[in-house]
């Protein structure tokens, strides 16, 4: 038993120094047989065009103008006179409450002014005897005065009975929900039989919204883009409804309002919309993006060649050199071909559509093979990775 097991260790060891050996081998064999510089290197000419910036978001369409009909007063759903998508006229009637208590308050209410005419007239009769009688000198000075304050006493009474009466009709005209705008019904909470309270808040009934051929999508910005983007400047969004098809707007307002979520600050950006076919509805996911930056006929660099560092120049000079270009970030390197070496060219660059990049200054020009890729290191990756697949 002890045997087998010394032969299995050492079949192991066996397969593993040849798979060693072999690898040694290859390296060797295939470092010798590099191809040419001009074959090794993958390259891009450079060109001038047009670019353009852009920052990106996803926000919400919503109506411009969204108002929340309410009720001032409480009381049971009696009936409805508007429903969802419906369009309505500022003053048309949208429901009614039930308005028992309301009415028969104010028949108690014109009951009490009644009365307080009444006693007004008494007073009024009383004051103008007690004056009489005072000029003959049968009644005092003093009945003179309580008479003259029985008439302000029962004035004043009528007053309030009045502005009782005034409150009481107005709350019974609270009981017909009209509505505040022209626009479209596009939410309704309440339905016939339902009892509505308005008591510290007011209970939201319908949302109408004003005018659906003007919309607006709210869209949140990272701190790091909405710093290049101001008002007027043009955007383009799609929708999931129409994913074929691209819709235009127009910055409308960068909110001064931060929102931080997770130590994420972000800024609302409002984008105005025409909607004329009134296609794009209230709720709708918008991809939005803005156009903050735009060149015509400018030098253009791929990023894939900003990126590009030789081989010899991965490691330490590598780092060193990504910690300069985020210092400056409008600094870069692009190499060339010089016969069997790569020449390294700094540049100053411009903005960025994420494919290419605006070369703002720089010992370039059209028509330049900028290196873009490394043909053997990529080779060389793909074959450590398959031989690590091997042994392992």
């Amino acid at each position: 038993m002890d045997i087998r097991k010394i032969l299995f260790t050492k079949t192991i060891a066996l397969v593993a120094i040849i798979a060693v050996a072999g690898a040694a081998y290859y390296f060797y064999w295939h470092k010798d047989r590099q191809p040419a510089t001009a074959e090794r290197y993958k390259t891009e000419r450079l060109a001038a065009g047009d670019i353009t910036q852009t920052v990106s978001a996803n926000g919400t369409l919503n109506p411009v103008v969204l108002v929340s009909v309410g009720t001032q007063v409480s009381g049971t759903v009696k009936k409805l006179y508007a429903d969802f998508n419906d369009h309505v006229e500022k003053g048309q009637i949208l429901m009614e409450l039930d308005d028992s208590l309301f009415s028969a308050q104010v028949k108690q209410s014109e009951a009490n002014v009644n009365s307080a005419q009444a006693s007004l007239t008494l007073a009024s009769a009383n004051a103008t005897r007690t004056r009489d009688l005072f000029a003959q000198e049968y009644v005092s000075k003093q009945e003179l005065d309580q008479a003259a304050e029985a008439v302000k006493a029962a004035q004043a009474q009528l007053e309030l009975s009045k502005a009782q009466l005034q409150k009481d009709r107005t709350n019974l005209s609270y009981t017909i929900i009209r509505s505040p705008v022209s626009g479209v019904v596009v939410d309704r909470q309440i339905d016939v039989g339902q009892t509505v309270a308005a008591s510290f808040q007011t209970p939201t009934l319908f949302k109408i919204a004003q005018d659906l051929r003007r919309m607006q999508i709210d869209t949140s910005f990272a701190e790091a883009d909405v710093g290049n983007i101001r008002e007027g400047q043009a955007v383009r969004f799609s929708v999931d409804a129409f994913p074929d098809k691209s819709f235009k707007g127009v910055v409308k307002q960068v909110r001064l309002n931060p929102t931080t979520q997770q130590n994420v600050v972000t800024y609302d950006v409002v984008v105005s919309v025409d909607n004329p076919d009134r296609i794009l509805l209230p709720g709708m996911t918008a991809y939005v993006n803005i156009t903050t930056a735009q060149r015509h006929k400018v030098l253009l660099v791929p990023n894939a060649a900003l990126r590009f560092k030789p081989q010899e120049n991965a490691g330490q000079s590598g780092a060193r050199q990504g910690r300069a270009e985020r210092q400056e970030d409008n600094r870069g390197t692009v190499y060339v071909l010089q016969g069997q070496r790569l020449k390294a060219v700094p540049v100053t660059t411009g903005i960025t559509d994420n494919r290419f990049t605006e070369v703002a200054s720089g010992d370039v020009k059209p028509g330049d093979e900028v290196v873009v890729e490394d043909m053997q290191q990529l080779e060389n990756q793909n074959t450590s990775s398959r031989f690590r697949m091997r042994l392992f």
